[in-house]
C-alpha cells in the first residue's frame, strides 16, 4: 500500500508560479510511475504530467509545468510557471507501477491540494 501526501497549493496571481510536492510512503518509490492530475469544479479529472525515467505532459501545460522526482526523498514535484486562471483546480498526486495518462490506470492517490489562479 502506498500513501501519498501533497502540499504546496495556494492562491497565486496569473503569471505567477507554484511548486507542488508529493511525498510517498509504503512502497518502492523508484519503481512507481508518478503522475499529477487535476480536477476543476464540474469537470472530470484530467492528466497533467507523469514521470518514471522519462516525462510526459498534457499539451495544455507543456512548456509551463515541469515534473521531477527525487527518489532519495520519495518525492515528486510539479513546478508550475506562467499560471493561468484555467489552471485553477484541485491537483492530485498519483502512483502505480504502470500508470499512463488516464486516472483509471493509477491505484494510489493523494488527498489533493487546491491551486487557485486569480486573473
Amino acid at each position: 500500500q502506498v500513501q501519498l501526501v501533497e502540499s504546496g497549493g495556494g492562491l497565486v496571481q496569473a503569471g505567477g508560479s507554484l511548486r507542488l510536492s508529493c511525498v510517498a510512503s509504503g512502497g518502492t518509490f523508484s519503481s512507481y510511475i508518478m503522475g499529477w492530475f487535476r480536477q476543476a469544479p464540474g469537470k472530470e479529472r484530467e492528466f497533467v504530467a507523469r514521470v518514471l525515467w522519462n516525462t510526459v505532459y498534457a499539451e495544455s501545460v507543456k512548456g509551463r509545468f515541469t515534473i521531477t522526482r527525487d527518489n532519495a526523498k520519495n518525492t515528486v514535484f510539479l513546478q508550475m510557471n506562467s499560471l493561468k486562471a484555467e489552471d485553477t483546480a484541485v491537483y492530485y498526486c498519483a502512483a502505480d507501477l504502470g500508470g499512463g495518462q488516464y486516472a483509471t490506470e493509477y491505484r494510489y492517490w493523494g488527498q489533493g491540494t487546491q491551486v487557485t489562479v486569480a486573473s
